[in-house]
C-alpha cells in the first residue's frame, strides 16, 4: 500500500519520527490534523524534519479541477490517485454550517441506475488517508472563507459500508485528531445490512442515512439492486437494532423519481412501513438530479411537495432536500469523477395507482 500524508496512525508516526524529541510527534500531529497544515508549513519542528516529511509523505490527492458553482455555496473537487483512479469531494456552505460530502470508494458497484457514480461501475475501495485527506482539504477551504467545517457526510463517490474497516478507521480519525463530534458525522448505505451491523458496534455513535427510495421489494429491486440481496424487512429490522444500540438520527433517503415512486401509494407505503418497524425516522427528500445514463426526470415541483404533505399528514417526519450544485454535476446521485456511464433503457410507463 502507498503511504501517503493521513495514512498513518499516531502511533506510525510515531514510529517514523523515531530519534526525535519525543514531543515533535506532537507538533506534528497538531500541526496535520488542527492546524491542518503541510509538512512545508510547520514551522515549529526543524527544516531537514519538514523536507523529510515532505518526501516520505506526499498527499494522496492530486487536483485535476476545482469548481464553484453559479451561487459560489458548493465547491467540487476532482482528484486523481496514485494510481490515475478518480474520485470527487463536494464541499457545502450554507449560512449556519459547513459540509462536506467525501468519497470512500473510487466508482462504486452497487449498480444503481439513476446514479451516476453506479453508472461507471467500480474501481477500487479508498484508504483511511484518501479518504481523511478530502477532509483535511475540505476544512483548509473552509477556513479560507472564515468558516469552520461542521459536518462529515459519507455521501460521495461508493458504498461505504462496502469498505466500512476503513471508513471506520477514517471516522476515528476525523473525530480524534480533527476534532468532529460523533454527532456531525452520517455514513450512508444502499442498505449492506453487515456493514449496518458492523456499524451498530462500534464505538462512536455516529448517524446513519439509508437510501431507500423504494417502500416496496419489487420497485426496490429495481431501483436498488443490493435489495434483492438484502430485503426491505431485514433491512428495517437492522436499523431498529442500530437505533437501539446508538439512540442516534436514522434518515431514510429517497430519491423522487417522476412517475416512479412518488405516487399518492408510495408515500403511503412508505408511512405504513414506519410505523411498522416503529422506525422514529427522518425522510430526506431528493428530487431525481440528472445524470447521462438514466432517461427517467425528476418529480416535478408540485409532486415533490404534494409528496412531502402527504408525508407530513402521516405523521413522517420529512423535509425536502434542496439541490446543490446540479450545475456542476456536484448533487446528490451525479458524482462520476468524468467516466463513462452506461445508458440504461427507458422505464415501461408507470401504473398510474
Amino acid at each position: 500500500m502507498t503511504t501517503s500524508l493521513y495514512t498513518p496512525t499516531r502511533d506510525e508516526l510515531a514510529e517514523l519520527l523515531h530519534g526525535e524529541p519525543r514531543y515533535r510527534l506532537d507538533q506534528v500531529w497538531s500541526g496535520l490534523y488542527t492546524q491542518l497544515a503541510a509538512p512545508a508549513e510547520l514551522t515549529s519542528v526543524p527544516k531537514a524534519l519538514r523536507e523529510r516529511l515532505t518526501a516520505e509523505l506526499p498527499p494522496s490527492l492530486t487536483q485535476v479541477v476545482r469548481q464553484v458553482n453559479d451561487d459560489g455555496d458548493t465547491v467540487k473537487y476532482l482528484w486523481e490517485l496514485h494510481d490515475g483512479s478518480r474520485v470527487e469531494t463536494v464541499l457545502m456552505v450554507y449560512p449556519d454550517r459547513v459540509t462536506v460530502c467525501v468519497s470512500s470508494q473510487a466508482g462504486c458497484a452497487m449498480a444503481c441506475g439513476f446514479c451516476a457514480t453506479g453508472q461507471a461501475g467500480f474501481t477500487r475501495q479508498l484508504t483511511v488517508g484518501e479518504i481523511v485527506e478530502q477532509v483535511v482539504v475540505a476544512a483548509r477551504d473552509a477556513r479560507a472563507m472564515g468558516r469552520r467545517l461542521a459536518n462529515v457526510v459519507y455521501m460521495g463517490m461508493g458504498e461505504p459500508m462496502a469498505n466500512e474497516p476503513t471508513v471506520w478507521a477514517s471516522v476515528e480519525r476525523i473525530h480524534g485528531a480533527i476534532g468532529l463530534s460523533a454527532r456531525h458525522l452520517t455514513i450512508s448505505t444502499v442498505g449492506l445490512i453487515p456493514g449496518i451491523r458492523a456499524l451498530a458496534q462500534r464505538s462512536l455513535p455516529v448517524n446513519l442515512a439509508v437510501s431507500l427510495h423504494a417502500a416496496n421489494d419489487t420497485l426496490r429491486d429495481e431501483l436498488v439492486p443490493i435489495n434483492k440481496r438484502y430485503p426491505i424487512d431485514e433491512l428495517m429490522k437492522a436499523c431498529a437494532e442500530y437505533l437501539d444500540a446508538k439512540g442516534r438520527r436514522l434518515s431514510f433517503e429517497w430519491a423522487l423519481i417522476d412517475g416512479v415512486n412518488d405516487r399518492p401509494s408510495d408515500a403511503a407505503e412508505l408511512a405504513a412501513l414506519c410505523r411498522r418497524f416503529r422506525l422514529p425516522a427522518h425522510v430526506n427528500l431528493i428530487p431525481l438530479n440528472p445524470t447521462p445514463g438514466y432517461p427517467t426526470v425528476g418529480s416535478p415541483k408540485s409532486k415533490v411537495q404534494a409528496f412531502h404533505t402527504q408525508l407530513i399528514d402521516l405523521g413522517v417526519n420529512a423535509t425536502v432536500r434542496r439541490n446543490r450544485g446540479t450545475d456542476i454535476d456536484a448533487a446528490c446521485g451525479q458524482l462520476a469523477a468524468g467516466q463513462p456511464v452506461v445508458l440504461r433503457k427507458e422505464r415501461p410507463a408507470p401504473d398510474a395507482s
